[in-house]
C-alpha cells in the first residue's frame, strides 16, 4: 500500500501565498475537482486551472473546504480534532441514502410476508459476517461459510469461527441498538467477535496495552499507522461512546449517517483491540445507524463492497491522516459504500422478482415441465422458489393437501427422482429441501 504523499499544511500555504489571496478567493475554486474529493497525492498530477500553481490550486481548495467544514469532538493521535467538510457531492449522497435506507425500497415490499423479509434479513446478516472477516483474513470459502450459518452447525476452524461471531453480532444488534452506547457495551461487542478467535484468549474484551505493541502494517511489514498511546484508550473510547449517543449534540446538527461512519472511523483509527478492531467498527456503525432509524442497514452488507475495493478502503484511512486529520476521504468513500450496497439489494431483489416469475411461467401446467407435474407438485416449488430455505415433509405435505401418506411420499419422491428437491434422513423423519439452483433448475 502506497501512502499518499502529505501536502504542506494549510498555515504554511497562506505565508507562502499570502499576497495572491484576494485572487484565489476571486476565483471562487471549489472544495471538490469534478465532484470528487480529491487529495494532493492525486491532484498534483492533475492539470490546474490556468494562471495557477499547483500548490496554488490546492491552498483555493483548501480554504473552500474549510469554510465547508465543522470539527468533530474526536481527536486525533496529536491531540487535534478530525474535521468533515460537508460538500455538495457528499450532501447529495447523504440525501440519497436518507431517502433509500430509512423509506421503503423496491422489491422488498413487494414480498408477501413477513417470512420472506426474514430471509431478506438472514441473507444480508450471513453476507455481511463472511465479508467483514474475510477483510481481516478469514480464509474460508463463502459455499462453506453459507452452508455453515444456514444449517446451524458449529464452526471447525479459525475462519469459520471468525464469521460465526460476526453472524451472531449481526444478530445481537437488535438488543444493542436501543441501548446507549458505554465502554462496556463495546467490550461486550468485542469479547463476541473475537471469541475462540485469539491467540490470546485475555486479550478478549479489554484495552490493547503498552507492551502488546499494536501497530497497522501492510503486507510487506511496512507501517501505516500508529495508533494513540495505549493509557490514552479509556479516555479516547469514553469520549467516542458521548460522541455516539449524541452528548455533544449542543455543539450543532450532525447527519445521523456521518455521525456513524466517524464512529466506524475512530474505532479503526484507534485500535483499542490487539485484533478485531475493524470488526468492531463495522458492528459499531451498524448500531448507530440502526439506532438513528435507517432500517434498511438490516439489509445491506457494506462489507462486501468495502471488500472488492479493499485498497480503496484502506486509502480512505491514510487519506485523512496525511491531510491535517480531514476526516471527509473516509466520509466521501464510506458513502460511496452505502450507495453501493444499496443499489446491488436493488439488483438482488430484482433479480428475485423476476426469477419467481420466470418459475411461475415454467410450472404453468401447459409448460413442458409442468405438464409433468399434479398440481400438488407445482405449488410446492412455487412455493420453495419464494423460500429456498425451508423444508418440507410428508406428513405435512398430506395435511395440506389432504391424500395420502403414499401419495404424498410419490409426490416429494418424483421431484427429487428430477433433481429438483433433497432428501435426507433425521431420526425417523424424511426432509425434503430445495436444490440451491432450482430456478435455473426449472429451465
Amino acid at each position: 500500500m502506497k501512502i499518499p504523499l502529505s501536502p504542506l499544511p494549510l498555515s504554511v500555504l497562506l505565508d507562502k501565498y499570502g499576497g495572491a489571496l484576494g485572487g484565489l478567493l476571486r476565483r471562487r475554486v471549489g472544495p471538490e475537482v469534478k465532484g470528487r474529493y480529491e487529495h494532493w497525492d492525486h491532484l498534483r498530477h492533475l492539470t490546474p486551472p490556468t494562471g495557477l500553481k499547483h500548490e496554488q490550486w490546492w491552498l483555493a481548495i483548501k480554504l473552500a473546504r474549510s469554510a465547508a467544514a465543522r470539527d468533530l469532538p474526536l481527536l486525533d493521535r496529536e491531540g487535534r480534532p478530525f474535521r468533515v467538510a460537508l460538500t455538495d457531492s457528499i450532501a447529495s449522497k447523504l440525501h440519497t441514502i436518507t431517502k433509500q435506507a430509512a423509506g421503503s425500497i423496491r422489491g422488498l415490499d413487494q414480498q408477501e410476508d413477513e417470512h420472506a423479509k426474514h430471509r431478506f434479513l438472514i441473507r444480508s446478516q450471513i453476507e455481511e459476517a463472511m465479508t467483514s472477516s474475510q477483510l481481516e483474513g478469514a480464509g474460508t470459502t463463502r459455499a462453506v461459510a453459507k452452508d455453515m450459518l444456514r444449517s446451524g452447525r458449529k464452526p471447525r476452524d479459525h475462519g469459520e469461527r471468525m464469521i460465526y461471531n460476526n453472524y451472531l453480532a449481526m444478530q445481537e444488534l437488535k438488543r444493542w441498538r436501543d441501548q446507549p452506547l458505554t465502554p462496556d457495551a463495546v467490550f461486550e461487542i468485542h469479547r463476541l467477535i473475537t471469541s475462540d478467535t485469539l491467540e490470546d484468549p485475555s486479550q478478549a474484551g479489554r484495552f490493547r496495552t503498552a507492551a502488546d505493541n499494536v501497530v497497522v502494517e501492510d503486507e510487506t511489514g511496512r507501517v501505516l499507522h500508529l495508533p494513540p498511546r495505549a493509557e490514552e484508550l479509556p479516555q479516547r473510547l469514553r469520549a467516542l461512546c458521548d460522541f455516539a449517543n449524541g452528548v455533544h449534540d449542543g455543539e450543532g446538527f450532525l447527519h445521523p449517517v456521518v455521525r456513524a461512519i466517524a464512529i466506524h472511523f475512530q474505532i479503526g483509527y484507534d485500535h483499542p483491540f490487539c485484533d478485531g478492531n475493524g470488526r468492531t467498527a463495522r458492528t459499531l456503525f451498524y448500531w448507530s445507524m440502526l439506532r438513528s432509524g435507517y432500517w434498511l442497514t438490516e439489509y445491506l452488507s457494506v462489507s462486501s463492497v468495502f471488500k472488492n475495493a479493499k485498497a480503496r478502503y484502506l486509502r480512505s484511512y491514510l487519506q485523512t491522516e496525511t491531510d491535517e486529520s480531514d476526516m471527509s476521504y473516509f466520509v466521501d468513500h464510506h458513502l460511496e459504500v452505502i450507495v453501493d450496497a444499496i443499489d446491488n439489494l436493488h439488483g438482488y431483489l430484482a433479480r428475485k422478482v423476476e426469477e419467481r416469475g420466470r418459475a411461475q411461467a415454467l410450472l404453468k401446467p401447459s409448460s413442458k415441465l409442468g405438464a409433468r407435474l399434479n398440481h400438488r407438485q407445482r405449488e410446492l416449488l412455487i412455493d420453495a422458489v419464494r423460500h429456498p430455505d425451508k423444508s418440507y415433509r410428508i406428513d405435512r405435505h398430506m395435511q395440506v393437501h389432504g391424500v395420502t401418506y403414499q401419495t404424498a411420499r410419490t409426490d416429494l419422491g418424483s421431484l427429487v427422482e428430477l433433481k429438483l428437491m433433497r432428501c435426507q434422513r433425521i431420526g425417523r423423519a424424511f426432509l425434503y429441501t430445495p436444490v440451491p439452483d432450482l430456478v435455473q433448475r426449472l429451465k
